[in-house]
């Protein structure tokens, strides 16, 4: 299929506020809200946010016009895209797009605000450039078939993460198709991250969502200033289908395009761990409370997820059941089942509770994951799964087609303001937090971002920070 590139340059050079459905509209704002809450969070709260920070420093990218939530200094834009990409992925608390398998908001919205504080936007010019970079970010994944691109290795979020973030800070920029299409074109070279951050807990996963908001956002930069891309970038003989999955199917990228909304299809995680553990978590939980299950009780638990999920979450088993650091146990369905069976629910702080804990450890070794074909015929539209648990006093089994958060099992307004009251509270307080919430949940009437990002930043941080 021809012209991709400049269908899709086009699609998001004319993309206007005023195009956009209402549903979109609300749908993006909060997603807005909750990746700001994780960014704050993680600001002070991430074990990989101290060296990222030095970095920064290092490099001397620190007193630009630019804001990181939760941090009271300001920075140049490719810095705080850089930074905040990292911070909105270092919980794994971020919201996710199922059929895509990736997160969008993360390499997107960063870029977004580092290019709307450049020209000092307005919110809805931000809504509209956000939206604009998710339906770009998400279409790529879904022609390039996420299975396949995770077999080869490839994290979907970040290499398709740098054009949803050029096309975002392309459109903030003013730039028209040409000039996203060049964007598009430079960052066909910037394309990348790996998934052996899953060998060894590496921090990785964080840094190349980050790299891909920075990248994207230089990109656009590059091709506003007159840097020439290339103009085949999705379909070219050497572009991005080919080269990153040679079965894809590009007319994906363009089904639906400008009437249909992907960024309704996004999901806002309850809990901060891989999206493919959800339906499990989703399920212990419920027959933890039907069937009052104590943990003591618990012989065996076997946790069915589809092929692609135990990729991620299930494989190899031994390494699974003997998580070693908050990534080990980001990643894995026998760690976030033992958390579960054992508080009720799953928080961010339970990481620096249960790894060294030995009865949560005891207990993860008697989860087993298994590709469970319900989930797997569910699959890539749900990230479904199954929990099976045997205890002393019996047997009991629950499915769930659709995890908490999904579209179709969407959180409510309380929902969402308890997650971002807890992500925020310790640093902002409960009136700054109010105050964000409120500013974020009405970012259509913000003249200027800059207003609404300045209700973010602490007043001060201790030296550990």
């Amino acid at each position: 299929m021809s012209n991709i590139s400049d269908q899709i340059s086009n699609f998001v050079a004319n993309l206007k506020f005023e195009d956009l459905p209402a549903e979109t509209v609300e749908r993006c704002k909060r997603l807005i809200l909750d990746t700001v809450g994780i960014i704050i969070c993680a600001r002070h709260d991430a074990e990989s946010t101290p060296s990222l920070i030095s970095a920064v420093d290092r490099l001397e990218m620190r007193g630009g016009s630019c804001a990181v939530p939760g941090d009271p200094a300001s920075y140049s834009p490719a810095a705080a895209a850089l930074i905040n990409g990292t911070l909105a992925h270092s919980l794994d608390f971020d919201d996710t797009h199922a059929e895509a398998s990736l997160h969008s908001s993360a390499p997107i919205l960063p870029a977004a605000l580092a290019a709307g504080q450049m020209v000092d936007a307005s919110g809805q010019d931000l809504i509209a450039a956000t939206v604009a970079g998710y339906e770009v970010q998400i279409r790529l994944s879904l022609a390039l078939g996420p299975s396949d691109h995770y077999a080869r290795g490839f994290h979907p979020t970040a290499t398709c993460g740098v054009f949803g973030a050029a096309a975002a800070a392309g459109k903030l920029l003013g730039m028209d198709a040409e000039g996203i299409r060049n964007a598009f074109g430079i960052a066909l070279s910037q394309a990348a991250g790996s998934l052996e951050f899953l060998a060894d807990g590496a921090w990785t996963k964080r840094s190349h969502v980050g790299q891909a908001a920075q990248n994207g956002l230089i990109c656009a930069v590059l091709a506003s200033e007159g840097y020439r891309g290339v103009k085949e970038p999705f379909e070219g003989k050497a572009g991005f289908f080919a080269a990153y999955a040679p079965n894809s199917k590009p007319e994906l990228a363009l089904a639906g395009l400008n009437h249909e909304w992907e960024t309704l299809r996004l999901a806002v995680k309850p809990y901060p761990s891989c999206r493919y553990s959800h339906a499990g978590i989703d399920a212990l939980l419920a027959l933890r409370d039907e069937y009052n299950i104590k943990e003591q009780d618990v012989e065996e638990v076997r946790i069915g997820v589809s092929k692609t999920g135990i990729r991620l979450v299930g494989e190899p088993e031994t390494h699974k059941q003997h998580p070693k650091n908050v990534v080990d146990g980001q990643f894995s369905m026998p760690f976030c089942a033992a958390v579960a069976l054992r508080e009720g629910s799953f928080k961010w702080d339970d990481y620096a509770r249960h790894l060294n804990d030995e009865k949560t450890l005891s207990l993860c070794r008697k989860v087993q994951t298994f590709v469970d074909q319900r989930a797997e015929s569910e699959y890539p539209r749900n990230m479904s799964g199954v929990a099976q648990v045997k205890t002393q006093h019996g047997k009991f089994e629950k499915f769930i087609a659709i995890p908490k958060g999904e579209p179709g099992n969407f959180l409510s307004d309380a929902e969402f303001h308890l997650k971002f009251e807890g992500l925020c509270e310790p640093y902002l307080g409960a009136d700054g937090t109010g105050r964000l919430a409120n500013a974020i949940l009405e970012l259509e009437r913000a003249n200027s971002i800059q207003s609404v990002l300045s209700i973010s930043q602490v007043l001060e941080m201790s030296p550990a920070e």
